[in-house]
């Protein structure tokens, strides 16, 4: 990791109030998540299965993605290819104007983010509003996303409050709830009272896509709050920008693929609300395809896999580093394990190559993919085509160097670990410890190594 960038995860690693809402928020989802994943007997399945739909889609993605383009233009549709993130901002800001549209409601989008349309707009002179909660929470902040499908996980309810008054979401009289399952509702009822008058008077509606089918030509949108309904029904003309992965095949996959991305994203049986819209739902439907080094990554079986993400964000809760630094560390709308494999592809910044090393290779994010990334082998193999590429990464701290020299040799590490496990209660003891430990969990050694466990007991019974 480049050494501006390991500052940038220090600094955000050193605040505790952002490591205690990451942690309280990220530890709910994952729990909700198990629980979600347990009630199906088949859930092991149904990943694999997920895994082969995306792999057979990837595969033959520009036969399905003509048969997307004939599909929406036979509805009455529009289809617009987006080269690059300049080329999606062109595109869709000159939709509104030919359309005379400024007032702009938005629903949550890791692609608008991606291409920095929000920024676009304002530089115009138009107004988008995120109807996402989450999203309007860090439009209000001026900050970025910090997850994937909840972008302002890292912001308790008190902090979203004091935002609320300072930004005049809430009237000053107001007294909000004591509690804090009172105050997020508290929360969420001043918002909607404060945004449902604006999302009345919009021009249009921009969305992304959790999936785009190919034989019907149907954006499929998933929420839970209903916002993403005005978006794409009130105002006159509607624009969906989303990736040229987000294809899949059939309408059928979506009994494979909305079970695995709902239960993974936010532990629910079955999301809030899905949308299908397989044509114009206003007066206009623009659908913009961007590519953004998409096509190219295609050509590579490896970078391929990667593609097969479907933004649930589960990765992302279980990583130790996303789960002290937060999403922000990342300088990327695609933050924790999966942002470390698609912003290397996605980006032309040399920095963005040192993201695979932002891992604790620890490998929970691969056990918890909905649809069977193997996330930390794509890591290893990204840092090592960042090295030969000549990335500027430097050798790492001391501690690091330290294990590399001895995990090279078996003996030298044994008599490492020996002298480790004798005097790592004295070290903690004594405060040698004390920094690591300020932000890092520190377990204690096991007491017996596993080469004296297969030494002393043999090998496990079969």
């Amino acid at each position: 990791m480049t050494d501006p960038l390991r500052r940038e995860f220090g600094s955000r690693a050193k605040d505790p109030v952002l490591r205690r809402n990451l942690l309280r928020a990220t530890d709910t989802s994952n729990a909700h998540r198990a629980a979600a994943a347990a009630e199906r007997a088949d859930w092991e399945e149904l990943r694999s299965r997920g895994a082969a739909i995306r792999d057979h889609t990837l595969a033959r993605l520009d036969d399905y993605l003509a048969e997307f383009i004939r599909s929406v233009e036979a509805r009455g549709g529009r289809v617009h290819a987006a080269r690059d993130a300049p080329a999606a901002r062109r595109i869709v800001t000159g939709i509104a104007r030919r359309k005379g549209a400024t007032r702009i409601l938005k629903s949550k989008s890791m692609a608008t983010e991606e291409v920095e349309l929000n920024r676009a707009f304002e530089r115009l002179g138009f107004e988008p509003l995120e109807t996402d909660l989450g999203e309007y929470i860090v439009q209000l902040a001026g900050e970025a996303p910090s997850h994937i499908t909840a972008p302002a996980l890292h912001r308790s309810a008190e902090e979203i409050r004091d935002l609320f008054l300072a930004r005049g979401v809430l009237p000053p009289g107001d007294r909000p709830p004591a509690d804090r399952a009172g105050l997020a509702r508290w929360l969420s009822l001043a918002a909607r009272r404060h945004l449902a008058p604006r999302l009345r008077e919009a021009d249009l509606g921009i969305t992304g896509a959790n999936f785009l089918v190919a034989e019907t030509g149907t954006v499929v949108l998933v929420e839970n709050e209903g916002n993403i309904r005005f978006t794409t029904t009130t105002p006159p003309a509607q624009v969906v920008l989303a990736g040229v992965e987000k294809i899949v095949p059939r309408l059928a996959d979506l009994a494979v693929l909305l079970p695995l991305l709902v239960r993974s994203a936010t532990g629910q049986r079955f999301p809030g609300t899905v949308s299908l819209i397989s044509g114009p739902v206003s007066e206009s439907l623009d659908i913009v395809l961007l590519d953004n080094r998409r096509t190219a990554a295609l050509a590579d079986p490896g970078d391929r896999e990667i593609l097969r993400c479907i933004r649930c964000g589960a990765c992302l809760n279980v990583c130790p580093v996303y789960r002290t630094a937060g999403g922000h560390a990342w300088g990327s709308p695609y933050p924790g394990p999966i942002g470390s494999l698609l912003t290397p592809l996605l980006s032309t910044r040399d920095a963005d190559r040192a993201l695979p090393h932002a891992s604790s290779l620890c490998g929970a994010c691969s056990e918890v993919c909905p649809v069977r990334i193997p996330i930390v082998d794509h890591l290893l193999r990204l840092r090592a085509r960042a090295a030969a590429a000549g990335s500027p990464a430097s050798p790492g701290p001391l501690a690091i160097r330290v294990f590399s020299y001895l995990a090279r040799d078996p003996r030298r590490y044994e008599r490492a670990t020996w002298l480790l496990r004798r005097f790592w209660g004295i070290a903690l003891r004594a405060g040698l410890m004390k920094r690591w430990t300020r932000y890092r969990d520190a377990p204690s050694p096991a007491a017996r190594t596993f080469r004296e466990l297969w030494r002393d007991d043999g090998p496990p019974a079969r």
